[in-house]
């Protein structure tokens, strides 16, 4: 029994839990943007964002220059582009860390809502659905530290190494 505690807590194990995480939050905060960005162009979610746009500081004249679909389709444009940049993380991390840094953008404008909405109630659903967006932030945040970890990554492994490290110089 001790040896199965050691093989299970170990830091090997620790890492693949992470990466299974990692994985998980990154395919969630993608599946929540572009699920969310489709419901914008339905006239119910249109209508339902509407007093969240115009009580916001960053938003309020969207409807005056869009109408109310029309900014619900603007933003939910914005959410899909955005989620498909942070899927992009599969072969590119640096698309990915602009696509994070979009979604860090939009969670932290969407929970400014919480705050700049008159008579916010957690009893309510669109202010739950707003709480969320709390969760969504932190995994946007990481998900931009990540990328840029890996482009960094990436970048310093395809530089040409300098020439003194490749023996001396010919002449």
């Amino acid at each position: 029994m001790e040896q199965l505690g050691t093989s299970i807590i170990s830091e090997r194990s620790g890492q693949r839990v992470m990466h299974i995480g990692s994985v998980v939050a990154r395919v969630g905060l993608v599946f929540a943007l572009v699920v969310i960005g489709f419901l914008k162009f339905t006239s119910g979610e249109a209508v339902a964002i509407q007093p969240l746009v115009t009580h916001s500081p960053f938003f309020f004249w969207m409807n005056g220059l869009f109408g109310v679909q029309g900014t619900s389709n603007f933003l939910g444009s914005f959410e899909i582009l955005t989620g498909a940049l942070i899927a992009a993380r599969l072969f590119s991390p640096l698309i990915a860390a602009v696509g994070s840094a979009l979604a860090v953008v939009i969670f932290l404008a969407t929970t400014s809502f919480i705050f700049t909405t008159p008579g916010f109630d957690i009893t309510t659903m669109i202010d739950q659905f707003l709480s969320k967006d709390i969760i969504l932030l932190g995994a946007a945040i990481w998900s931009l530290g990540e990328a840029l970890f890996a482009a960094s990554v990436v970048s310093r492994n395809a530089a040409p190494e300098p020439r003194s490290s490749r023996g001396p110089a010919k002449t």
